[in-house]
């Protein structure tokens, strides 16, 4: 009896520690990573073209999702972060060749990204990341519809991108951290 008792402590012990180590890396590391990459995606600005009246094929910004997810638990924010991360890894995986950017400094963000996201992903319970926000997906879904298809993957439209996704990130970083 007593020798249960001893496994099941051991077990809920190893369990708390272990839960706690991977999200300290939330708190010790998330803001730095955050930090690179948007300094990768200022690079990559430098390495672009100057867009010239693509703006009206904005698609408006979510404020509303994040203004959500902001009232949300800790673990539904970070859920919600984690799958921003995702959804940006994914929009930059397609075709990118008109764009300006020098390919180094796209990996390299998307690592950063990526590994943001498996990072994140370990804080959170896999119930909270199978439910995805249909809303913020069907957002980035019409990026890459109104944006870049529309624009023929042009220069322009990538740099349209990377303006959106800096302001994601700007606000995702925004979101972590409370």
């Amino acid at each position: 009896m007593l020798s249960r008792v001893l496994f099941a402590c051991v077990c809920l012990g190893l369990y708390s520690a272990c839960s706690s180590l991977s999200c300290r890396w939330m708190d010790q590391k998330f803001s730095q990573f955050s930090g690179t990459s948007l300094d990768l995606l200022d690079m990559m600005a430098n390495n672009a073209t100057n867009s010239t009246g693509a703006e009206e094929n904005t698609v408006g910004f979510p404020h509303h999702l994040y203004h959500q997810a902001s009232k949300a638990s800790a673990e539904d924010k970070v859920a919600f972060v984690v799958q921003i991360l995702k959804e940006v890894s994914s929009l930059f995986e397609e075709d990118h060749s008109p764009s300006s950017w020098e390919e180094t400094t796209e990996e390299n963000f998307l690592s950063v990204i990526n590994q943001q996201a498996e990072e994140l992903h370990s804080c959170v319970g896999q119930g909270h990341i199978k439910k995805k926000n249909t809303k913020l997906h069907m957002y980035f879904k019409r990026l890459s519809h109104h944006i870049l298809k529309k624009m023929g993957h042009s220069a322009e439209a990538w740099e349209l991108i990377r303006r959106e996704i800096k302001a994601h990130l700007i606000r995702a970083d925004h979101l972590s951290s409370k």
